[in-house]
Protein backbone atom coordinates (compact mmCIF):
# COMPACT_ATOMS: atom_id res chain seq x y z
CA UNK A 1 0.00 0.00 0.00
CA UNK A 2 1.65 2.98 -1.10
CA UNK A 3 2.07 5.95 1.32
CA UNK A 4 -0.30 8.26 0.34
CA UNK A 5 -2.67 5.87 -0.10
CA UNK A 6 -2.12 4.77 3.29
CA UNK A 7 -2.76 8.51 4.31
CA UNK A 8 -5.81 8.98 3.07
CA UNK A 9 -7.33 5.98 4.39
CA UNK A 10 -5.94 6.49 7.75
CA UNK A 11 -7.44 10.45 7.23
CA UNK A 12 -11.44 8.29 6.78
CA UNK A 13 -10.22 6.24 10.38
CA UNK A 14 -10.10 9.80 12.01
CA UNK A 15 -13.13 11.10 10.22
CA UNK A 16 -15.10 7.86 11.28
CA UNK A 17 -14.21 8.54 15.01
CA UNK A 18 -16.67 10.95 15.13
CA UNK A 19 -17.23 14.71 15.74
CA UNK A 20 -15.56 17.98 14.48
CA UNK A 21 -11.75 17.39 13.26
CA UNK A 22 -10.31 21.40 12.57
CA UNK A 23 -7.69 21.08 9.51
CA UNK A 24 -4.62 22.01 12.00
CA UNK A 25 -5.52 18.99 14.13
CA UNK A 26 -5.89 16.51 10.65
CA UNK A 27 -2.31 17.77 9.38
CA UNK A 28 -0.81 17.28 12.79
CA UNK A 29 -2.14 13.65 13.26
CA UNK A 30 -1.18 13.23 9.13
CA UNK A 31 2.27 14.31 9.64
CA UNK A 32 1.27 16.98 6.75
CA UNK A 33 0.97 20.11 5.61
CA UNK A 34 -2.60 21.63 5.51
CA UNK A 35 -3.04 22.03 1.60
CA UNK A 36 -1.92 17.76 1.72
CA UNK A 37 -4.79 17.51 3.98
CA UNK A 38 -7.63 19.60 1.25
CA UNK A 39 -6.20 16.89 -1.09
CA UNK A 40 -6.96 13.51 0.64
CA UNK A 41 -10.65 15.21 1.10
CA UNK A 42 -10.68 15.47 -2.47
CA UNK A 43 -9.79 12.25 -2.46
CA UNK A 44 -12.29 10.95 -0.05
CA UNK A 45 -14.91 12.80 -2.24
CA UNK A 46 -14.04 11.50 -5.33
CA UNK A 47 -14.36 7.84 -4.01
CA UNK A 48 -18.08 8.69 -2.64
CA UNK A 49 -17.09 9.46 0.96
CA UNK A 50 -19.75 12.31 2.13
CA UNK A 51 -17.22 14.48 4.00
CA UNK A 52 -19.06 17.70 4.81
CA UNK A 53 -16.84 20.90 5.54
CA UNK A 54 -17.62 23.13 8.47
CA UNK A 55 -16.96 26.86 7.60
CA UNK A 56 -16.44 29.28 10.31
CA UNK A 57 -13.83 30.02 13.30
CA UNK A 58 -14.94 26.48 14.60
CA UNK A 59 -14.58 25.27 11.56
CA UNK A 60 -13.46 21.86 10.00
CA UNK A 61 -14.38 18.33 8.64
CA UNK A 62 -17.06 15.60 9.58
CA UNK A 63 -18.90 12.59 7.84
CA UNK A 64 -22.20 12.65 7.22
CA UNK A 65 -24.52 12.02 9.39
CA UNK A 66 -25.51 7.98 8.66
CA UNK A 67 -22.37 6.79 6.61
CA UNK A 68 -21.53 3.59 7.09
CA UNK A 69 -18.28 2.58 6.31
CA UNK A 70 -17.38 -0.16 3.56
CA UNK A 71 -15.89 -3.35 4.79
CA UNK A 72 -13.40 -3.52 6.57
CA UNK A 73 -9.90 -2.57 5.27
CA UNK A 74 -7.04 -4.50 7.70
CA UNK A 75 -3.30 -3.59 7.30
CA UNK A 76 -0.87 -6.97 7.66
CA UNK A 77 -0.44 -5.22 11.74
CA UNK A 78 -3.51 -4.73 12.62
CA UNK A 79 -4.81 -8.13 11.08
CA UNK A 80 -2.51 -9.97 12.88
CA UNK A 81 -3.57 -8.01 15.99
CA UNK A 82 -7.02 -8.75 15.71
CA UNK A 83 -7.16 -12.44 15.24
CA UNK A 84 -4.25 -12.88 17.79
CA UNK A 85 -6.63 -10.54 20.41
CA UNK A 86 -9.18 -13.27 19.14
CA UNK A 87 -7.47 -16.34 19.96
CA UNK A 88 -5.91 -15.29 23.14
CA UNK A 89 -9.43 -14.42 24.12
CA UNK A 90 -11.09 -17.78 23.88
CA UNK A 91 -8.20 -19.67 24.59
CA UNK A 92 -7.53 -17.42 28.12
CA UNK A 93 -11.16 -18.22 28.65
CA UNK A 94 -12.65 -14.79 28.69
CA UNK A 95 -15.72 -14.64 26.31
CA UNK A 96 -19.38 -14.45 26.38
CA UNK A 97 -21.60 -17.54 26.62
CA UNK A 98 -22.00 -17.55 22.74
CA UNK A 99 -18.87 -19.18 23.18
CA UNK A 100 -18.73 -19.51 19.03
CA UNK A 101 -19.20 -15.74 18.61
CA UNK A 102 -15.23 -15.68 18.57
CA UNK A 103 -14.22 -18.42 16.63
CA UNK A 104 -16.86 -17.79 13.47
CA UNK A 105 -15.61 -13.61 13.97
CA UNK A 106 -11.77 -15.15 12.80
CA UNK A 107 -12.72 -17.34 10.50
CA UNK A 108 -14.91 -14.25 8.75
CA UNK A 109 -11.53 -12.22 9.11
CA UNK A 110 -9.47 -14.99 7.80
CA UNK A 111 -11.86 -15.31 4.70
CA UNK A 112 -11.35 -11.98 3.21
CA UNK A 113 -7.98 -11.72 4.08
CA UNK A 114 -5.48 -12.00 0.76
CA UNK A 115 -4.05 -15.40 0.40
CA UNK A 116 -0.45 -13.98 1.01
CA UNK A 117 -1.57 -12.30 4.25
CA UNK A 118 -3.61 -15.55 5.76
CA UNK A 119 -0.79 -17.78 5.31
CA UNK A 120 1.85 -16.10 7.16
CA UNK A 121 -1.14 -15.19 10.43
CA UNK A 122 -1.97 -19.27 9.86
CA UNK A 123 1.47 -20.32 10.29
CA UNK A 124 1.89 -17.69 13.60
CA UNK A 125 -1.67 -19.12 14.80
CA UNK A 126 -0.43 -22.71 14.51
CA UNK A 127 3.03 -22.11 16.32
CA UNK A 128 1.65 -20.17 19.15
CA UNK A 129 1.28 -21.86 22.46
CA UNK A 130 -0.53 -20.44 25.44
CA UNK A 131 0.93 -21.33 28.63
CA UNK A 132 -0.95 -21.27 32.29
CA UNK A 133 -4.57 -22.34 31.15
CA UNK A 134 -6.72 -21.11 33.31
CA UNK A 135 -8.52 -24.17 34.07
CA UNK A 136 -12.35 -24.56 33.69
CA UNK A 137 -14.37 -21.15 33.57
CA UNK A 138 -18.04 -20.20 33.10
CA UNK A 139 -18.54 -17.32 30.49
CA UNK A 140 -21.30 -14.75 31.31
CA UNK A 141 -24.05 -14.00 29.18
CA UNK A 142 -23.77 -11.50 26.38
CA UNK A 143 -26.52 -9.20 27.59
CA UNK A 144 -24.98 -9.11 31.20
CA UNK A 145 -21.98 -8.02 30.26
CA UNK A 146 -22.76 -5.42 27.53
CA UNK A 147 -25.61 -4.35 30.47
CA UNK A 148 -23.33 -3.99 33.61
CA UNK A 149 -20.62 -2.00 30.91
CA UNK A 150 -22.96 0.32 29.95
CA UNK A 151 -23.96 0.90 33.30
CA UNK A 152 -20.22 0.99 35.04
CA UNK A 153 -19.69 3.82 31.92
CA UNK A 154 -22.63 6.05 33.11
CA UNK A 155 -22.29 5.25 36.73
CA UNK A 156 -25.96 4.12 36.74
CA UNK A 157 -27.62 1.86 39.92
CA UNK A 158 -28.48 -1.89 38.43
CA UNK A 159 -30.40 -4.67 39.59
CA UNK A 160 -29.27 -8.21 39.37
CA UNK A 161 -30.65 -11.87 39.67
CA UNK A 162 -27.55 -13.44 41.19
CA UNK A 163 -27.10 -17.65 41.89
CA UNK A 164 -24.39 -17.96 44.96
CA UNK A 165 -21.95 -20.48 44.79
CA UNK A 166 -24.13 -23.06 47.26
CA UNK A 167 -27.23 -22.22 45.10
CA UNK A 168 -28.82 -19.27 46.72
CA UNK A 169 -30.62 -16.98 44.60
CA UNK A 170 -31.42 -13.29 45.22
CA UNK A 171 -31.88 -10.14 44.10
CA UNK A 172 -29.90 -6.99 44.87
CA UNK A 173 -28.98 -3.49 43.63
CA UNK A 174 -25.22 -2.88 42.75
CA UNK A 175 -23.76 0.51 41.91
CA UNK A 176 -21.04 -0.99 39.46
CA UNK A 177 -17.69 0.29 39.84
CA UNK A 178 -15.72 -2.31 37.27
CA UNK A 179 -15.13 -5.10 35.43
CA UNK A 180 -12.36 -7.32 36.08
CA UNK A 181 -11.41 -10.05 34.30
CA UNK A 182 -8.89 -12.42 35.84
CA UNK A 183 -8.03 -16.13 36.00
CA UNK A 184 -10.71 -16.84 33.03
CA UNK A 185 -13.44 -15.15 34.61
CA UNK A 186 -15.57 -11.84 34.63
CA UNK A 187 -16.74 -10.29 37.86
CA UNK A 188 -18.38 -6.99 38.64
CA UNK A 189 -17.30 -5.07 41.80
CA UNK A 190 -19.54 -2.19 43.37
CA UNK A 191 -21.36 -0.74 45.99
CA UNK A 192 -24.33 -2.85 47.42
CA UNK A 193 -26.41 0.34 49.17
CA UNK A 194 -28.21 -2.67 50.91
CA UNK A 195 -25.79 -3.34 53.34
CA UNK A 196 -23.65 -0.54 53.02
CA UNK A 197 -20.81 -2.59 51.89
CA UNK A 198 -18.45 -3.23 48.75
CA UNK A 199 -19.35 -6.24 46.88
CA UNK A 200 -18.10 -8.60 44.40
CA UNK A 201 -19.85 -11.02 41.74
CA UNK A 202 -18.97 -13.34 39.22
CA UNK A 203 -20.74 -12.08 36.07
CA UNK A 204 -21.36 -16.40 34.98
CA UNK A 205 -23.79 -16.24 37.94
CA UNK A 206 -25.77 -13.18 37.11
CA UNK A 207 -28.67 -14.02 35.20
CA UNK A 208 -30.28 -10.90 34.39
CA UNK A 209 -29.88 -7.33 35.09
CA UNK A 210 -32.18 -4.52 34.69
CA UNK A 211 -30.93 -0.40 34.64
CA UNK A 212 -32.36 1.38 37.37
CA UNK A 213 -33.35 5.37 37.63
CA UNK A 214 -31.12 7.64 38.95
CA UNK A 215 -27.37 7.69 39.24
CA UNK A 216 -24.35 7.49 41.50
CA UNK A 217 -20.48 8.53 42.05
CA UNK A 218 -17.84 6.20 42.15
CA UNK A 219 -15.03 6.34 44.65
CA UNK A 220 -12.55 8.78 43.64
CA UNK A 221 -8.77 7.18 42.90
CA UNK A 222 -11.04 3.71 42.56
CA UNK A 223 -8.60 0.50 41.43
CA UNK A 224 -11.31 -2.14 40.52
CA UNK A 225 -8.76 -4.54 39.77
CA UNK A 226 -6.92 -4.10 43.19
CA UNK A 227 -10.48 -4.60 44.90
CA UNK A 228 -11.49 -7.89 43.48
CA UNK A 229 -7.95 -9.13 43.85
CA UNK A 230 -7.74 -8.48 47.56
CA UNK A 231 -11.65 -9.75 47.75
CA UNK A 232 -10.10 -12.95 46.39
CA UNK A 233 -7.64 -13.22 48.57
CA UNK A 234 -9.35 -12.24 51.58
CA UNK A 235 -12.64 -14.67 51.23
CA UNK A 236 -13.59 -16.91 53.71
CA UNK A 237 -12.12 -20.18 53.64
CA UNK A 238 -10.81 -23.50 55.88
CA UNK A 239 -7.65 -21.99 56.76
CA UNK A 240 -6.16 -18.38 57.69
CA UNK A 241 -2.96 -18.27 57.56
CA UNK A 242 -0.37 -15.61 59.14
CA UNK A 243 2.96 -15.42 58.10
CA UNK A 244 6.06 -12.87 58.19
CA UNK A 245 8.42 -13.05 55.57
CA UNK A 246 11.43 -11.39 54.81
CA UNK A 247 11.24 -9.54 52.05
CA UNK A 248 9.26 -6.58 50.25
CA UNK A 249 5.77 -7.36 48.94
CA UNK A 250 7.23 -7.09 45.30
CA UNK A 251 9.62 -9.92 45.90
CA UNK A 252 6.60 -11.89 47.57
CA UNK A 253 4.39 -11.03 44.79
CA UNK A 254 6.49 -13.39 43.02
CA UNK A 255 5.19 -16.20 44.22
CA UNK A 256 2.13 -15.24 46.48
CA UNK A 257 0.03 -13.13 43.68
CA UNK A 258 -2.06 -10.15 45.05
CA UNK A 259 -5.38 -12.80 44.53
CA UNK A 260 -3.80 -15.47 46.93
CA UNK A 261 -2.40 -13.28 49.77
CA UNK A 262 -2.38 -9.76 51.14
CA UNK A 263 0.85 -8.37 52.03
CA UNK A 264 1.30 -5.36 54.71
CA UNK A 265 5.15 -3.76 54.50
CA UNK A 266 5.02 -2.12 57.59
CA UNK A 267 7.87 -2.74 60.26
CA UNK A 268 7.14 -5.59 62.36
CA UNK A 269 10.01 -5.83 65.25
CA UNK A 270 8.26 -8.70 66.82
CA UNK A 271 9.60 -10.49 63.03
CA UNK A 272 12.83 -8.93 62.36
CA UNK A 273 14.40 -8.56 65.96
CA UNK A 274 17.22 -6.90 65.47
CA UNK A 275 17.57 -7.52 62.21
CA UNK A 276 16.86 -4.30 59.86
CA UNK A 277 15.99 -5.74 56.56
CA UNK A 278 12.50 -5.61 55.53
CA UNK A 279 9.97 -7.53 56.73
CA UNK A 280 6.44 -7.66 55.44
CA UNK A 281 2.88 -9.30 57.16
CA UNK A 282 1.52 -11.92 55.15
CA UNK A 283 -2.43 -13.28 55.00
CA UNK A 284 -3.42 -15.98 52.74
CA UNK A 285 -6.52 -18.23 53.56
CA UNK A 286 -7.13 -21.14 52.04
CA UNK A 287 -8.95 -24.30 51.64
CA UNK A 288 -6.24 -26.21 51.88
CA UNK A 289 -2.33 -26.21 52.97
CA UNK A 290 -0.60 -29.28 51.12
CA UNK A 291 0.50 -26.26 48.40
CA UNK A 292 1.92 -23.88 51.05
CA UNK A 293 5.46 -25.51 52.03
CA UNK A 294 6.78 -25.95 48.30
CA UNK A 295 5.57 -21.72 47.34
CA UNK A 296 7.23 -21.16 50.64
CA UNK A 297 10.52 -23.00 49.83
CA UNK A 298 10.89 -21.62 46.48
CA UNK A 299 10.41 -18.02 47.70
CA UNK A 300 13.87 -18.50 49.04
CA UNK A 301 13.85 -16.03 51.74
CA UNK A 302 13.50 -16.68 55.74
CA UNK A 303 9.90 -16.39 57.06
CA UNK A 304 8.23 -16.90 60.27
CA UNK A 305 4.78 -18.89 60.65
CA UNK A 306 2.35 -16.99 63.10
CA UNK A 307 -0.11 -19.45 62.31
CA UNK A 308 -1.84 -22.35 61.88
CA UNK A 309 0.59 -24.88 63.88
CA UNK A 310 -0.26 -27.42 61.24
CA UNK A 311 1.24 -25.53 58.50
CA UNK A 312 4.63 -25.62 60.55
CA UNK A 313 4.46 -29.86 60.79
CA UNK A 314 3.99 -29.68 56.87
CA UNK A 315 6.93 -27.84 56.30
CA UNK A 316 9.04 -29.69 58.56
CA UNK A 317 7.68 -33.07 56.45
CA UNK A 318 8.78 -30.87 53.38
CA UNK A 319 12.37 -30.45 54.56
CA UNK A 320 12.54 -33.80 56.16
CA UNK A 321 11.65 -35.12 52.69
CA UNK A 322 14.44 -32.76 50.98
CA UNK A 323 17.03 -33.65 53.62
CA UNK A 324 16.28 -37.21 52.86
CA UNK A 325 16.97 -37.01 49.08
CA UNK A 326 20.00 -34.77 49.65
CA UNK A 327 21.87 -37.66 51.59
CA UNK A 328 20.60 -40.38 49.23
CA UNK A 329 23.59 -41.92 47.40
CA UNK A 330 22.91 -42.58 43.54
CA UNK A 331 22.00 -46.16 42.40
CA UNK A 332 24.61 -48.18 41.38
CA UNK A 333 24.12 -49.17 37.81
Amino acid sequence: MSRPTARVLALLELLQAGGLRTLAELADRLDVDERTVRRYIDHLIDLDVPVESVRGRYGGYRLARGYRMPPLMLSDDEALAVLLGLVAGRRAGLMTATGTASETAAAKIRRVLPERLGRRLDAVLDSLAFTAPPGESTAPETGVLLSIADAVRHHRPISIRYTAADGRRSERTLHPYGLVAHSGNWYVTGADPAVGEDRTFRLDRITGTRTLPGSFEPPVGLDPAKRVLTGLATASYRHEVILRIQGTAEQIRTRLPASVAVVDESPSASAADSDTRQWSRVEIRAERLDWLPGVLASLDRPFVIEQPDELRDLVAELANRLMSSARRSPPRV
